[in-house]
Protein backbone atom coordinates (compact mmCIF):
# COMPACT_ATOMS: atom_id res chain seq x y z
CA UNK A 1 0.00 0.00 0.00
CA UNK A 2 1.20 3.74 -0.85
CA UNK A 3 1.33 6.91 1.25
CA UNK A 4 2.94 8.02 4.10
CA UNK A 5 3.33 6.69 7.76
CA UNK A 6 3.29 9.47 10.64
CA UNK A 7 4.90 8.58 13.91
CA UNK A 8 4.06 10.83 16.71
CA UNK A 9 6.28 12.14 19.29
CA UNK A 10 9.17 11.45 16.61
CA UNK A 11 11.75 13.66 18.12
CA UNK A 12 13.19 11.48 21.26
CA UNK A 13 13.06 8.05 22.49
CA UNK A 14 10.90 5.12 21.22
CA UNK A 15 9.16 7.37 18.92
CA UNK A 16 13.17 8.62 17.00
CA UNK A 17 13.33 4.59 16.83
CA UNK A 18 10.39 3.99 15.07
CA UNK A 19 10.98 7.36 12.79
CA UNK A 20 14.59 6.36 11.73
CA UNK A 21 13.68 2.55 11.30
CA UNK A 22 10.92 2.69 9.17
CA UNK A 23 12.70 5.76 7.72
CA UNK A 24 15.61 3.21 6.91
CA UNK A 25 13.24 0.42 5.53
CA UNK A 26 12.23 2.71 3.13
CA UNK A 27 8.74 3.67 4.62
CA UNK A 28 7.71 7.35 3.59
CA UNK A 29 7.86 8.44 7.17
CA UNK A 30 6.69 11.62 8.70
CA UNK A 31 7.42 12.75 11.79
CA UNK A 32 5.61 14.85 14.55
CA UNK A 33 6.38 17.36 17.10
CA UNK A 34 5.56 20.41 19.03
CA UNK A 35 8.83 21.94 18.37
CA UNK A 36 10.72 23.67 15.23
CA UNK A 37 14.06 22.87 16.46
CA UNK A 38 13.89 19.45 17.22
CA UNK A 39 11.97 18.78 13.90
CA UNK A 40 15.10 20.22 12.26
CA UNK A 41 17.50 18.68 14.11
CA UNK A 42 15.54 15.05 13.69
CA UNK A 43 15.74 15.95 9.59
CA UNK A 44 19.07 16.75 10.19
CA UNK A 45 19.78 13.13 12.21
CA UNK A 46 17.79 11.49 9.34
CA UNK A 47 20.38 13.11 6.33
CA UNK A 48 23.51 11.88 8.34
CA UNK A 49 22.42 8.72 7.93
CA UNK A 50 22.23 8.94 4.50
CA UNK A 51 17.93 8.78 5.26
CA UNK A 52 15.05 10.54 4.36
CA UNK A 53 11.84 11.49 6.51
CA UNK A 54 9.37 14.91 6.84
CA UNK A 55 8.20 16.54 9.84
CA UNK A 56 4.68 18.45 10.91
CA UNK A 57 4.55 20.45 14.26
CA UNK A 58 1.27 19.11 15.97
CA UNK A 59 0.62 19.24 19.29
CA UNK A 60 -1.83 16.68 19.86
CA UNK A 61 -3.85 18.24 23.20
CA UNK A 62 -5.10 21.45 20.57
CA UNK A 63 -7.63 20.55 17.78
CA UNK A 64 -6.87 22.84 15.88
CA UNK A 65 -3.25 21.95 15.73
CA UNK A 66 -4.19 18.55 15.67
CA UNK A 67 -5.87 18.85 12.46
CA UNK A 68 -3.97 21.45 10.84
CA UNK A 69 -1.12 18.89 11.21
CA UNK A 70 -2.92 15.92 10.03
CA UNK A 71 -3.81 18.19 6.71
CA UNK A 72 -0.55 18.59 6.26
CA UNK A 73 1.54 15.08 6.37
CA UNK A 74 -1.73 14.25 4.33
CA UNK A 75 -0.69 16.57 1.63
CA UNK A 76 3.27 15.71 2.01
CA UNK A 77 1.87 11.56 1.53
CA UNK A 78 0.30 12.48 -1.52
CA UNK A 79 -3.27 12.35 -0.28
CA UNK A 80 -3.02 8.50 1.00
CA UNK A 81 -2.12 7.60 4.81
CA UNK A 82 -0.58 4.01 5.16
CA UNK A 83 -0.58 3.97 9.11
CA UNK A 84 -0.28 6.01 12.04
CA UNK A 85 1.92 5.42 14.73
CA UNK A 86 0.67 7.00 18.25
CA UNK A 87 3.77 7.10 19.98
CA UNK A 88 3.72 10.81 21.80
CA UNK A 89 3.16 10.60 25.28
CA UNK A 90 4.23 11.97 28.65
CA UNK A 91 5.02 10.29 32.15
CA UNK A 92 3.11 11.44 35.35
CA UNK A 93 4.85 10.40 38.28
CA UNK A 94 3.25 10.55 42.34
CA UNK A 95 0.91 8.56 44.35
CA UNK A 96 -2.77 9.15 43.29
CA UNK A 97 -3.53 11.91 46.24
CA UNK A 98 -0.59 13.61 44.99
CA UNK A 99 -1.45 14.20 41.44
CA UNK A 100 -2.99 17.85 41.38
CA UNK A 101 -6.09 17.52 38.83
CA UNK A 102 -4.39 19.69 36.29
CA UNK A 103 -1.45 17.41 35.80
CA UNK A 104 -3.99 14.37 35.76
CA UNK A 105 -5.71 16.04 32.85
CA UNK A 106 -2.63 16.79 30.73
CA UNK A 107 -1.94 13.42 30.77
CA UNK A 108 -4.98 12.39 30.07
CA UNK A 109 -4.95 14.87 27.10
CA UNK A 110 -1.73 13.62 25.75
CA UNK A 111 -1.55 9.75 26.33
CA UNK A 112 -5.37 8.92 25.70
CA UNK A 113 -7.44 11.80 24.11
CA UNK A 114 -4.83 12.85 21.89
CA UNK A 115 -4.15 9.77 19.89
CA UNK A 116 -7.95 8.97 20.01
CA UNK A 117 -8.92 12.01 17.88
CA UNK A 118 -5.87 11.31 15.89
CA UNK A 119 -7.18 8.34 15.10
CA UNK A 120 -10.19 9.90 14.38
CA UNK A 121 -9.02 12.23 11.82
CA UNK A 122 -7.17 8.89 10.07
CA UNK A 123 -9.95 6.50 9.86
CA UNK A 124 -11.83 7.82 7.56
CA UNK A 125 -9.19 8.59 5.21
CA UNK A 126 -8.02 4.94 5.49
CA UNK A 127 -11.45 3.88 4.97
CA UNK A 128 -11.34 5.76 1.34
CA UNK A 129 -8.23 4.31 0.36
CA UNK A 130 -9.52 0.45 1.57
CA UNK A 131 -7.47 0.14 4.64
CA UNK A 132 -4.59 0.86 6.95
CA UNK A 133 -2.96 0.45 10.42
CA UNK A 134 -3.27 2.07 13.72
CA UNK A 135 -0.84 1.20 16.06
CA UNK A 136 -1.25 2.73 19.55
CA UNK A 137 2.01 2.70 21.35
CA UNK A 138 0.87 1.89 25.11
CA UNK A 139 2.97 0.34 28.04
CA UNK A 140 3.96 -2.31 30.35
CA UNK A 141 1.03 0.01 32.31
CA UNK A 142 -1.71 -0.60 30.40
CA UNK A 143 -1.95 -3.59 31.65
CA UNK A 144 -0.23 -3.77 34.70
CA UNK A 145 -1.02 -1.08 37.02
CA UNK A 146 1.79 0.65 39.92
CA UNK A 147 2.16 2.58 42.52
CA UNK A 148 3.78 6.12 42.25
CA UNK A 149 2.30 5.71 38.84
CA UNK A 150 -1.17 5.47 38.77
CA UNK A 151 -2.28 8.55 36.79
CA UNK A 152 -0.01 6.94 34.23
CA UNK A 153 -1.45 3.71 34.14
CA UNK A 154 -4.74 5.12 33.92
CA UNK A 155 -3.99 6.57 30.72
CA UNK A 156 -2.25 3.85 29.40
CA UNK A 157 -4.89 1.53 30.73
CA UNK A 158 -7.75 3.65 28.88
CA UNK A 159 -6.04 3.70 25.77
CA UNK A 160 -6.04 -0.31 25.07
CA UNK A 161 -9.52 -0.19 26.39
CA UNK A 162 -10.43 2.22 23.45
CA UNK A 163 -7.83 0.65 21.29
CA UNK A 164 -9.93 -2.59 21.95
CA UNK A 165 -13.17 -1.28 20.62
CA UNK A 166 -11.45 0.59 17.89
CA UNK A 167 -10.10 -2.63 16.73
CA UNK A 168 -13.00 -4.58 16.65
CA UNK A 169 -15.13 -1.46 14.74
CA UNK A 170 -12.53 -0.67 11.85
CA UNK A 171 -11.26 -4.03 11.14
CA UNK A 172 -14.68 -4.62 8.55
CA UNK A 173 -12.96 -1.75 6.69
CA UNK A 174 -9.68 -2.82 6.68
CA UNK A 175 -8.10 -1.16 9.05
CA UNK A 176 -5.97 -2.66 11.86
CA UNK A 177 -5.42 -1.53 15.05
CA UNK A 178 -2.46 -2.78 16.88
CA UNK A 179 -1.29 -2.46 20.68
CA UNK A 180 2.41 -2.23 21.31
CA UNK A 181 3.45 -2.51 25.26
CA UNK A 182 7.06 -1.68 25.83
CA UNK A 183 8.90 -2.63 29.02
CA UNK A 184 11.58 -0.07 30.36
CA UNK A 185 13.90 1.31 27.96
CA UNK A 186 16.61 4.16 27.75
CA UNK A 187 14.59 6.59 27.47
CA UNK A 188 13.71 10.85 28.48
CA UNK A 189 10.19 9.34 29.91
CA UNK A 190 12.48 8.24 32.74
CA UNK A 191 13.85 11.33 33.14
CA UNK A 192 10.59 12.85 33.50
CA UNK A 193 9.26 10.51 36.07
CA UNK A 194 12.03 11.11 38.29
CA UNK A 195 12.31 14.64 38.05
CA UNK A 196 8.04 14.79 38.78
CA UNK A 197 8.77 13.11 41.93
CA UNK A 198 11.61 15.23 43.18
CA UNK A 199 9.22 18.12 42.24
CA UNK A 200 6.40 17.13 44.96
CA UNK A 201 6.17 19.20 47.69
CA UNK A 202 5.38 17.68 51.13
CA UNK A 203 3.50 14.33 51.30
CA UNK A 204 2.85 12.03 53.36
CA UNK A 205 5.01 9.65 50.78
CA UNK A 206 8.17 11.56 51.10
CA UNK A 207 9.99 8.77 52.34
CA UNK A 208 8.86 6.53 49.08
CA UNK A 209 9.72 9.39 46.81
CA UNK A 210 13.40 9.40 48.65
CA UNK A 211 13.81 5.58 48.03
CA UNK A 212 12.82 5.77 44.68
CA UNK A 213 15.12 9.41 44.03
CA UNK A 214 17.99 7.01 45.35
CA UNK A 215 17.55 4.45 42.93
CA UNK A 216 17.34 6.58 39.77
CA UNK A 217 21.33 6.14 38.74
CA UNK A 218 21.19 2.26 38.97
CA UNK A 219 17.58 2.09 36.97
CA UNK A 220 18.87 5.02 34.40
CA UNK A 221 22.43 3.22 33.79
CA UNK A 222 21.45 -0.35 32.63
CA UNK A 223 17.78 0.20 30.72
CA UNK A 224 18.91 -0.96 26.76
CA UNK A 225 18.10 1.29 23.76
CA UNK A 226 14.46 1.47 22.75
CA UNK A 227 15.31 -0.05 18.92
CA UNK A 228 13.05 -3.56 19.73
CA UNK A 229 10.55 -1.33 20.19
CA UNK A 230 11.11 0.07 16.76
CA UNK A 231 11.79 -3.37 14.88
CA UNK A 232 8.16 -4.67 16.82
CA UNK A 233 6.55 -1.70 15.20
CA UNK A 234 7.59 -2.51 11.78
CA UNK A 235 6.54 -6.26 12.55
CA UNK A 236 3.05 -4.93 13.79
CA UNK A 237 2.94 -2.64 10.04
CA UNK A 238 4.08 -5.38 7.81
CA UNK A 239 2.31 -8.58 9.36
CA UNK A 240 -0.79 -9.72 6.81
CA UNK A 241 -2.25 -10.80 10.36
CA UNK A 242 -1.05 -8.51 12.80
CA UNK A 243 -1.55 -9.91 16.41
CA UNK A 244 -4.03 -7.25 18.81
CA UNK A 245 -1.26 -6.41 21.29
CA UNK A 246 3.12 -7.00 20.92
CA UNK A 247 4.57 -7.06 23.98
CA UNK A 248 8.12 -5.74 23.98
CA UNK A 249 10.93 -6.95 26.57
CA UNK A 250 12.05 -9.44 28.63
CA UNK A 251 10.36 -7.17 31.82
CA UNK A 252 7.34 -6.81 30.31
CA UNK A 253 6.53 -10.04 29.56
CA UNK A 254 7.51 -11.18 32.64
CA UNK A 255 5.53 -8.53 34.38
CA UNK A 256 1.89 -9.07 32.12
CA UNK A 257 2.03 -13.20 32.94
CA UNK A 258 2.66 -12.22 36.67
CA UNK A 259 -0.19 -9.83 36.42
CA UNK A 260 -2.65 -12.78 35.18
CA UNK A 261 -1.23 -15.89 37.10
CA UNK A 262 -0.68 -14.04 40.69
CA UNK A 263 -3.53 -13.86 43.51
CA UNK A 264 -3.91 -9.75 43.71
CA UNK A 265 -2.91 -10.03 47.70
CA UNK A 266 0.59 -11.10 46.35
CA UNK A 267 0.75 -8.87 43.52
CA UNK A 268 0.12 -6.18 45.54
CA UNK A 269 2.59 -6.83 47.95
CA UNK A 270 5.37 -7.35 45.72
CA UNK A 271 5.00 -3.95 44.19
CA UNK A 272 4.22 -2.21 48.03
CA UNK A 273 7.31 -3.58 48.45
CA UNK A 274 9.57 -2.48 45.08
CA UNK A 275 8.65 0.99 45.82
CA UNK A 276 8.80 0.86 49.59
CA UNK A 277 5.26 1.77 50.61
CA UNK A 278 5.32 -0.68 53.81
CA UNK A 279 8.04 -2.56 54.68
CA UNK A 280 5.39 -4.84 56.03
CA UNK A 281 4.84 -5.85 52.45
CA UNK A 282 7.71 -7.63 52.13
CA UNK A 283 6.77 -9.68 55.16
CA UNK A 284 3.49 -10.38 53.59
CA UNK A 285 4.99 -11.74 50.26
CA UNK A 286 7.37 -13.89 51.65
CA UNK A 287 5.26 -15.28 54.32
CA UNK A 288 1.96 -14.91 52.47
CA UNK A 289 0.15 -13.48 55.67
CA UNK A 290 0.50 -9.67 57.08
CA UNK A 291 2.99 -9.10 59.36
CA UNK A 292 2.45 -7.82 63.31
CA UNK A 293 3.87 -4.40 62.26
CA UNK A 294 0.91 -3.91 59.84
CA UNK A 295 -1.39 -2.65 63.16
CA UNK A 296 -4.37 -3.34 61.00
CA UNK A 297 -6.29 -6.14 62.47
CA UNK A 298 -7.77 -8.56 59.73
CA UNK A 299 -11.31 -8.46 59.05
CA UNK A 300 -13.67 -10.88 60.54
CA UNK A 301 -14.45 -13.95 58.10
CA UNK A 302 -18.06 -14.64 57.40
Amino acid sequence: MSGAVLVTGATGGIGRAIALRLARDGWRVIGTTRDRDRAAELRACARRHGLSLDTVLMDLTDTASRERGFAEALDLGGGRLRAVVNNAGMAMSGTVEDVTEQAARDVLELNLLGPVQLARLALPVMRDQGGGRIVNVSSLSGRVATPMIGWYCASKHGLEAVSDAMRMEAERDGVRVVIVQPGCYATDLWNEVFARMAAIGPSAYADCYRLLNAVKPLVAGRLPSPEPVARVVRRALTAPRPRARYSVGVDARVALAAERLLPARTADAAKQAVVGLRAAALWRLLCGRAAPMDGIPPLPSR
